[in-house]
């Protein structure tokens, strides 16, 4: 079993490596599908797991000048409130019944099916905001900060959200920035986040930190190998497949 999790771990950091679409979208919904984790411990371990690998990450653009710290402010200030009033929500319920498992699942599938669209059609969004320009400038502080709430209650339910929605979004909101600095600002972001929502699961108990442990000992390496691989493979196809197996799980987990 223990190998199956460091292999799952690998796959994931693979296929994170290729598309940077968040190792939430993946990981979670094959610890509930096919291990059988309960639905809570998958999104608590997973939610650390992201703040572990996601770190990183910031170093590396924080270096290149790919963050823009004002809007990283601008989402937290959304989605902190709104991960930790999530938490309590979830304190309230029981974790372990069936309603809570299956309210999980549910919400977990609608973000998977969410997130196939945004990779699906990303950059027609894109190009549709470029070329309209529809959001007023004075529009985008609000909008930001909404986006932080919306993100704040998707990832601390499912660990879903901050990777592929949170760039899509970003990339409507602020249709002159560059791709990097989009993608190190969602980055920089989601390690607060997650580890805000990870640490909110955690004090419900929901975290398996021997698991956690067995999953970055595979993912770490297939990070770096799937992010060398990435200039060497047709970016399109990565994306279709993996919005494919995206669109299968979320609507296994909504119909579930």
């Amino acid at each position: 079993m223990e190998f199956g999790y460091i292999f799952s771990g690998f796959v994931v950091g693979l296929l994170v490596g290729l598309t940077g679409v968040g190792g939430g979208s993946l990981m979670t919904p094959m610890l509930v599908l096919l291990f059988h984790i309960k639905p809570a411990v998958a999104v608590g371990t997973d939610l650390l797991y992201a703040s572990v690998t996601k770190t990183a990450g910031i170093f590396a653009h924080g270096k290149l000048g790919n963050i823009d710290w004002r809007i990283v402010k601008l989402l937290a200030a959304g989605s902190i409130p709104a991960s930790v009033l999530t938490t309590l929500y979830l304190k309230g319920l029981d974790i372990a019944s069936d309603d809570a498992v299956a309210t999980i699942k549910f919400w977990l599938g609608v973000a998977l099916l969410l997130t196939s669209v945004s990779v699906l059609f990303r950059n027609q969004l894109i190009q549709f905001s470029k070329n309209h320009g529809w959001i007023k400038t004075s529009w985008t502080a609000p909008l930001t900060i909404l986006l932080g709430l919306v993100l704040g209650v998707l990832v601390t339910l499912t660990s879903v959200g901050a990777g592929a929605l949170g760039v899509t979004a970003l990339f409507i909101i602020y249709p002159r920035a560059s791709i990097n600095k989009i993608v190190g600002t969602d980055i920089a972001h989601a390690v607060p986040l997650t580890l805000a929502a990870g640490l909110g699961h955690a004090s419900l108990g929901t975290v398996d930190y021997k698991l956690l442990g067995i999953l970055l000992i595979g993912s770490i390496p297939g990070i770096w190998i799937g992010s060398h691989l990435s200039s060497k493979i047709a970016e399109h196809w990565v994306r279709y497949t993996l919005a494919l197996i995206l669109i299968f799980v979320g609507v296994k987990l909504v119909l579930h």
